[in-house]
């Protein structure tokens, strides 16, 4: 007589993987500290607490970053920090505006942000893949500009932003333009903190909102 045993397995005991919460790392100065805004309305805290809401399981961004910090100084401090991670997930890269206002060379810029674009791409986890840059957005026509009397900031500005594309397409990154997109807020107070020069909270939502979708598809989904 054959005897058949059933055997019934919990489901608590099939080991299902686990979801890794995503790291970020957030590179750049004052557009990515954000000056004068609550930590959690700078737009890296803005786009985890989106992604966040949607379900993507992503820790808050590890910034590094100070207003009013160029190129070679933002490789300095990430040099620095002691409390980096050896990688992350997803990496952004916003810098160059202080380049420009300072008025340092293009062919400076151009050699710095591909070695950060080196040392983004070094911190990820997936190489390129876990990397996205933002571009410079337009301040020549706020009211901060017009008390300096600074003249010729978009077409410098523009200049400072098309080397930072050409460096995005020959690493194969996505390269999110804020440039058309900060120049509908001049003259709109609520979009600028009191210095009227840094955007405010509302103005960076409008940042995430340009990009969210495309990042997902280019960074989050893929």
């Amino acid at each position: 007589m054959r005897i058949y045993c059933l055997i019934f397995i919990p489901l608590f005991f099939i080991q299902l993987k686990a979801q890794k919460t995503m790291d970020y790392l957030a590179l750049g100065d004052s557009y990515t500290i954000g000056e004068a805004v609550p930590s959690k309305d700078n737009w890296p805290n803005q786009l985890v607490s989106r992604l966040q809401d949607e379900g993507v399981l992503i820790n808050e961004p590890y910034i590094i970053a100070t207003t009013g910090w160029r190129t070679d100084e933002l490789i300095d401090a990430i040099q620095k920090d002691v409390k980096l991670k050896d990688k992350y997930d997803l990496v952004s890269l916003l810098i160059g505006v202080n380049n420009q206002y300072q008025k340092k060379s293009l062919e400076v810029y151009e050699k710095d942000l591909r070695k950060l674009v080196s040392m983004a791409i070094e911190k990820s986890v997936r190489g390129a893949q876990g990397v996205f840059m933002v571009g410079i957005p337009d301040y020549g026509d706020t009211e901060y500009a017009k008390e300096k009397n600074l003249t010729n900031v978009a077409e410098n500005v523009e200049k400072f932003n098309r080397v930072a594309s050409k460096i995005a397409r020959e690493y194969n990154l996505p390269f999110y333009p804020l440039f058309t997109l900060s120049q509908k807020f001049f003259g709109q107070s609520d979009m600028f903190v009191e210095d009227q020069l840094h955007p405010s909270a509302k103005q960076y939502g409008e940042w995430v909102n340009s990009f969210y979708e495309q990042l997902k598809e280019d960074r989050i989904n893929d």
